[in-house]
């Protein structure tokens, strides 16, 4: 039986949205500073304020770093919407072997690329850490990209994530790792934010962000243009311009595609803050791991992005193959739309490596090397016996024997 796109889709929205706080504010649901991006337009039930958490509705964690407990606050339709998205993605990949077209499978795959651009060349690179600038065509592009990928709106995801490097591994942080691999991949999003993350996200400069009129019209617009965008014009085109059935469309182009990219996203915050290697900063918990350079199309490289975040490249690009994010920008900068491009000096690089690596980049080799080369001359000099010209006694009788006298007396 087909599915009920459209109300899929409003049931999702309403879910996954994360409810606006214009101000910042972080205010609770039921007060008057809360503003619902509703589209049912429901308004939510206050949250009755207690003296304490009951246990059957939080899990007890570790204290804050300033020696407070801390409970964890299930947000429960987040939690029913990952599992039915997880599930629907499973229903996918069955749909993919059994009955979807080829064309339909490439369609998502298309539709994936361009959602994954609009995160890692829009969302990160460019409006996160201003590594590079794009004149408005190129910043259009990029907006309606990051609305496909569905990961809260441009002005939310960037402020998470300047929060996430400024106290990276810490109560501030949004996706602390030290917390463990399932927290910092999806379990940051079932539960209530830290009061720590939102003290801090308060405190983060976005007035960039907010002198920019596509980040704020993508802002103001977010509940119309997300599930047009990130579910409905991607299923009715798999529909209609490829004559695939309902169910294939929604669970392929729309759930699969999406769960997809989502997962292979959040394996930066998760597996490239545990496995790989550190060659830049070994004091750091983010890695440099190949397997989500890949995946991430660039963003793997992360012991080098934490130490450089303002490297348009986000890593000492070696080909474009384990960084596509980078060989797109280079193409927007080859036609004129992307801009300032800032990169990272070798010699800084080299300086950065030797001082703080964990010893696996190729600088440590050579710097080793060299040193033994050194070494080596240092001997050899010392043990030669030093002269002072042609007619000194200590000159070897063998270099004598073997110097060439050109315009020789007779």
């Amino acid at each position: 039986m087909a599915p009920n796109v459209l109300g899929n889709t409003i049931l999702l929205a309403e879910t996954c949205i994360e409810q606006e706080d214009r101000n910042n504010n972080n205010a609770p649901v039921g007060t008057q500073q809360y503003k619902n991006k509703s589209f049912l337009n429901v308004p939510p039930k206050p949250t009755p304020v207690t003296e304490e958490i009951q246990p059957k509705d939080v899990a007890k964690v570790q204290g804050t770093s300033a020696g407070r407990q801390y409970h964890h606050v299930y947000v429960w339709r987040n939690i029913i919407a990952f599992i039915y998205l997880h599930l629907g993605f499973l229903y996918g990949c069955y749909l993919l072997v059994t009955s979807a077209k080829w064309s339909t499978f490439f369609l998502a795959l298309t539709f994936g690329s361009g959602g994954a651009l609009g995160i890692t060349a829009g969302a990160h690179r460019l409006w996160s850490h201003r590594a590079y600038k794009a004149k408005w065509p190129l910043r259009l592009f990029l907006m309606l990209a990051q609305t496909l990928a569905f990961q809260n709106s441009v002005y939310e995801w960037v402020r998470d994530h300047r929060v996430h490097h400024k106290f990276t591994d810490t109560d501030a942080d949004p996706h602390n790792a030290t917390r463990g691999f399932f927290f910092s991949h999806i379990g940051w999003l079932m539960v209530k934010k830290h009061p720590d993350v939102k003290a801090r996200g308060k405190a983060v400069d976005m007035s960039d962000l907010e002198q920019d009129a596509i980040v704020m019209f993508q802002k103001r617009y977010y509940a119309v243009l997300m599930p047009l965008f990130c579910f409905i014009l991607p299923t009715f085109i798999a529909y209609y311009f490829l004559g695939e059935t309902f169910s294939n469309s929604w669970y392929v182009v729309a759930i699969f595609r999406y769960v997809l990219s989502l997962n292979l996203t959040w394996l930066v915050n998760s597996a490239a803050h545990i496995w790989g290697t550190k060659p830049y900063d070994r004091n750091i918990s983010p890695t440099n791991n190949t397997f989500v350079g890949i995946a991430a199309y660039g963003e793997g490289w992360h012991n080098y992005h934490h130490v450089f975040p303002w490297d348009y490249k986000t890593s000492e690009l070696g080909t474009y193959s384990t960084n596509f994010t980078t060989a797109a920008i280079d193409f927007f900068a080859r036609i004129g739309w992307a801009y300032d491009l800032k990169s990272v000096s070798d010699d800084l690089i080299r300086k950065r490596v030797l001082r703080t690596g964990d010893g696996t980049h190729q600088y440590n080799d050579q710097e080793l090397q060299a040193r033994m080369v050194d070494y080596i001359n240092q001997l050899d000099h010392e043990s030669e016996q030093a002269v002072w010209g042609w007619d000194d006694k200590d000159m070897n009788e063998q270099d004598r024997q073997e110097a060439t006298v050109r315009n020789k007396a007779e």
